[in-house]
């Protein structure tokens, strides 16, 4: 085995890696912020989330994790869509946005 078919089997065994870590990440994500729709009593449209940005930053103990930021979709009677955002910083979730919305 030469050294560029070790670095082809490194290459696609960290891509699938990072892709199941990644579907991992986004799931907790899911579950988190379902819970937080039923707290505040609006509809999470089609159960999803998608990822928006990505980014490597410090959390307040100077830690390296990596940043995620994911965006959904939510109704509170069914007739209007409103826009969030899931903020997370490792496996932690920092922070959730909703747009202003009727209740």
């Amino acid at each position: 085995m030469t050294l560029a078919d070790l670095f082809w089997v490194f290459l696609l065994t960290f891509i699938a890696w990072y892709w199941w870590k990644s579907k991992e990440f986004k799931e907790l994500a899911l579950a988190d912020l379902k819970r937080h729709c039923q707290r505040v009593d609006v509809k999470l449209l089609d159960d999803t989330i998608f990822l928006r940005g990505i980014w490597l930053k410090r959390d307040s103990d100077g830690r390296l994790h990596v940043w995620r930021r994911f965006a959904f979709e939510f109704a509170t009677t069914g007739e209007s869509r409103y826009s969030g955002k899931v903020v997370m910083l490792g496996r932690k979730i920092t922070n959730i946005e909703m747009d202003a919305h009727r209740i």
